[in-house]
């Protein structure tokens, strides 16, 4: 038996606040309402006395996924959506989520359509999750709807996971051949520079190099780190800009080693299922094109759906401004064409998206052979520029000596 403490007020506005024991938030609940009062907020007695680290309890797409499915169950089992909110409050463990979804349950019981109450939440709700739950509601066919926003999650968090997968090898590479560096700069070469100071002559040109980059980080170390961090800052301000976004996605596309075209596989794959998914749900195709332009992830391909719009209220067809975007190749605008000739859009869509999630995993496995010699030949490199810059001026004064 835990100890909550509730607010709630009567059909005629009186306030009533209070304690109560139970064993859980949804028995609270139900004896408030046997008592004829709208609950306003439940909350355990002690729990302002936990210590809450926000960022150690980050929302996880699975989790958001998982509620998204349990809410779908829920709703088709013939549950209201208010119950099933308390539902999915009380057994919600992540601290964060629980607390979203008491504000969401509020505004339900405050008379909100739960579209409208979850669109209060962008930072966890995108525009997406939002139109679909909505026309769902619009449509009576929410448990459905939901289900196929719970599809469409699961869909993204599996291609951001083999992302990350293909991406932690040359991460990890890169952070060792670093360390390397900075521990040889650091510690090996000023004994040699010792050594040449005694010798005397002038150095090579690789070797002044070495000598220079040695006395910046010991010398200077406060420096490096001040110039990362504003160089950090400046990108990360530069990408955020309207213009920087621009370039950055557009430069994206033409990176080496297969990297761009798996960016572009990415943002297509992440389009296509995504208008699948709203169009199939029953959102206008006006607004389905304008959410999925803000949430493909791509400047290039949210531009392209600028055009893609005008040319619908125009009263063209999808597919014709698609034939002018680099980014979609001809396959995408043909096969479009084909949905919208045939009324089968959302299914042509689907297998456009199929097709290109499998493109994306045969392209990560080919990039993480790819960069696994390039990585390799990394590290030799800079070991390699070390070790001859530091040997040439004792081979010169071996030449002079002989």
């Amino acid at each position: 038996m835990s100890t909550y403490v509730f607010k709630a007020m009567d059909f005629a506005g009186a306030q009533a606040s209070g304690e109560v024991e139970a064993e859980s938030k949804q028995v609270v609940a139900d004896q408030l309402k046997a008592r004829n009062l709208i609950v306003l907020e439940i909350a355990d007695k002690h729990s302002s006395r936990e210590i809450n680290l926000a960022f150690f309890n980050k929302i996880k797409p699975a989790e958001l996924t998982i509620m998204t499915r349990q809410m779908s169950t829920m709703v088709s089992s013939g549950m209201t959506i208010l119950r099933a909110l308390y539902v999915l409050e009380a057994q919600t463990e992540n601290k964060q989520l629980q607390e979203i979804l008491v504000m969401v349950r509020k505004d339900v019981e405050a008379g909100l359509p739960l579209s409208d109450a979850l669109e209060r939440h962008p930072k966890l709700f995108d525009p997406l999750y939002v139109a679909m739950t909505r026309a769902g509601e619009t449509g009576g066919v929410l448990d459905a709807a939901l289900l196929r926003v719970a599809d469409q999650l699961e869909k993204a968090d599996s291609l951001r996971r083999q992302v990350k997968s293909a991406m932690a090898y040359p991460i990890v590479v890169m952070g060792f051949a670093f360390t390397v560096l900075i521990a040889l700069v650091a510690f090996i070469v000023p004994v040699f520079v010792s050594v040449f100071e005694e010798l005397g002559g002038e150095l090579p040109a690789i070797t002044r190099v070495t000598v220079m980059m040695s006395d910046a980080v010991t010398g200077y170390w406060w420096a490096c780190i001040l110039f990362g961090i504003v160089t950090v800052y400046v990108f990360r301000r530069w990408k955020r800009s309207v213009k920087g976004r621009a370039q950055w996605d557009t430069l994206r596309l033409k990176i080496p080693f297969k990297i761009g075209d798996i960016v572009q596989k990415i943002a297509l794959a992440r389009w296509s299922r995504t208008l699948s998914a709203l169009t199939s749900a029953g959102v206008p195709i006006l607004q389905a094109l304008e959410i999925t332009g803000k949430t493909a992830g791509n400047h290039v391909i949210e531009k392209a759906m600028g055009d893609v719009i005008a040319n619908v209220k125009a009263g063209g067809t999808i597919a014709a401004p698609l034939k002018n975007a680099p980014v979609f190749p001809g396959m995408v605008c043909s096969m479009i064409g084909v949905g919208e000739e045939t009324g089968a859009l959302d299914s042509m869509l689907s297998k456009i998206a199929d097709f290109y999630e499998d493109q994306v995993e045969a392209a990560v496995k080919q990039l993480t052979s790819i960069l696994e010699p390039v990585m390799i030949i990394l590290v030799g490199a800079i070991v390699g520029f070390i070790v001859i810059s530091m040997y040439m001026p004792l081979f010169k004064v071996y030449d002079q000596i002989k």
